[in-house]
């Protein structure tokens, strides 16, 4: 614990995508979302992490990252990864031939040229690790840099995970799946949108995770009201700890009017050339039924809050990070003011946790990697008032914390279950908990299993079943109906799921399992290779 430092900062990203992978199809629109993050988000923060010096006295400076299992699974796919190395060679065609369209333009060229070093250093660095990504961030956890921390299996919203099996497997499989990647027991875990309901912390303990994270009002309205207010972590009864989240650093970054990625300065997410050129130009690097996409290249500034898209003014990348800086100082020197007044207030360190969706910094506000990394360099410097911390070390200098029973709630829009228990979404849980029922049934007859023996087509067929009910139980469906963003493909991937559910558990209590069938999804569906059905 740095002497200087008056209060703690844990810094929190949480990284994950549903899964999404599609061999029947040589190109599926939705996997656009892994390899778009890959290049905006997850290469970029590798990138300043590996610049980020680690002292050989003092604080090292720390963050803490959740990578889902799904996220994991996908970044380690064989399939993925050789498309995404596609991917990255067509932005580098796209790019040799935006070049030569902008001869007559000076300063769009020197935007094209910005965006090919970037994308060539990128699959530099990618080819670098072989492309395990994974395994990148594993080496900066090795460092001292990161804590990774898991979530649950498929991202399911445990409040409404019914069946008891069902929720305790989206648990114990996130748990495993993090030890098969990092090598470690995960400490943490970042409950899927907060997602929390009365009991869930014994099934944390049970498992020997150590701490979650709550919105504020999961800690601020817990019963007794904590003492230290949301700047110190609870203890439920259980004995595992609850940090909550601290709504003014998350505003400053959140917000979409007043957050910092809503500077002028910054690049526009939405104008794209994938959008603004021609067919017969964009043609060959959009969907081949030409459905325009997002390519990467942006060659605009958000300018201005009522600014239409066509009157967008022109990017400069190095006035963009220049300002990406000075809102990291900001950030940092508010976090110090907040903790001055905090101190005056407790009788101990205060912590601020400030948690964010990591494909915030990259994918949406293109800058948030610049941004990060210096707000991580100026807090890891000698004589800083506020330093980095993790939920482990925060725990390991204060063990005793006040013991009270946490509210249930989300960080969801209201705070609670509206967002994935809507008029648009809430069709699903009748047939996934029926489901859920079902496999717990079907698995209760089954005696133990010979660890050596070669699965059976009955344990196939219940293993399948398991990932076919993991995979519908994923929040990312019901959070993209109530959103109206990729509706027809979040119905269909539910429906989907379900429907092999059925025939694979109709064909087990018939005695007639179609083994074709059983290959077929495997191929498909492919996660969690070596999942126990017996968890359900």
């Amino acid at each position: 614990m740095s002497a200087s430092a008056r209060g703690d900062l844990l810094l929190l990203l949480h990284a994950h995508l549903p899964y999404v992978r599609h061999p029947e199809n040589p190109y599926h629109l939705e996997e656009n979302w892994l390899y778009e993050a890959i290049t905006a988000t997850y290469l970029p923060l590798i990138v300043e992490l590996r610049q980020l010096q680690v002292p050989e006295k003092g604080p090292s400076p720390r963050l803490t990252l959740s990578l889902s299992p799904t996220l994991c699974s996908m970044l380690r796919d064989k399939l993925l990864s050789e498309r995404y190395r596609a991917y990255l060679d067509r932005l580098l065609r796209l790019g040799e031939e935006e070049l030569t369209r902008a001869q007559s333009n000076p300063t769009q060229t020197e935007l094209v040229r910005f965006y090919l070093s970037r994308f060539t250093e990128l699959r530099t660095l990618y080819r670098a690790i072989d492309g395990d990504i994974v395994g990148a961030f594993a080496e900066q956890q090795e460092r001292g840099v990161l804590e990774i921390i898991t979530t649950c299996a498929t991202h399911a919203y445990l409040p409404v995970v019914r069946e008891p099996s069902a929720r305790r497997a989206q648990l114990l499989i996130a748990v495993r799946h993090h030890r098969e990647c990092f090598g470690r027991y995960p400490r943490g875990i970042w409950l899927p949108e907060c997602g929390y309901v009365d009991g869930l912390d014994q099934l944390l303990a049970e498992l020997d995770l150590r701490y979650f994270f709550l919105d504020a009002h999961g800690l601020t309205y817990a019963r007794p009201r904590p003492p230290l207010g949301l700047h110190a972590p609870i203890f439920t009864r259980a004995g595992v700890a609850a940090f909550g989240r601290d709504l003014m650093s998350s505003k400053q970054v959140w917000s979409s009017t007043e957050g910092y990625p809503a500077d002028g300065v910054y690049r526009d997410f939405y104008r794209d050339i994938g959008f603004d050129r021609p067919l017969s130009e964009i043609g060959p690097y959009i969907h081949p039924d030409g459905i325009r996409v997002h390519t990467g290249y942006k060659y605009h500034r958000v300018t201005g809050p009522r600014v239409d898209l066509q009157d967008k003014a022109l990017y400069s990348p190095e006035a963009a990070r220049i300002r990406a800086r000075e809102h990291a100082r900001d950030f940092v020197e508010k976090r110090v003011s907040q903790i001055a007044w905090l101190s005056q207030r407790m009788d101990r360190r205060p912590v601020i946790v400030s948690p964010y969706d990591a494909e915030l910094f990259g994918h949406w506000w293109f800058e948030g990697p610049t941004f990060l990394g210096e707000v991580l360099r100026l807090c890891s410097l000698p004589g800083s008032e506020v330093q980095l911390q993790t939920a482990s070390d925060y725990l390991v200098n204060h063990p005793v914390n006040a013991v009270c029973e946490p509210a249930p709630s989300s960080w969801g829009e209201g705070g609670y279950s509206a967002v994935w228990l809507d008029h648009s979404n809430d069709w699903i849980y009748r047939h996934i908990h029926h489901a859920e029922t079902k496999l717990h049934e079907l698995v209760s007859r089954l005696g133990s299993k010979d660890p050596s023996a070669a699965p059976t087509l009955l344990e196939r067929a219940l293993t399948q079943a398991g990932r076919e009910l993991l995979l519908a139980q994923s929040s990312d469906w019901a959070f993209i109906m109530k959103t109206g963003t990729a509706v027809s493909y979040a119905e269909t991937r539910v429906r989907a799921h379900l429907q092999r559910f059925n025939r694979l558990v109709d064909g087990i209590d018939a005695g007639n399992i179609d083994e074709a069938f059983v290959t077929d999804c495997e191929a498909r569906d492919n996660l969690f290779p070596s999942l126990d059905p017996r968890l359900f």
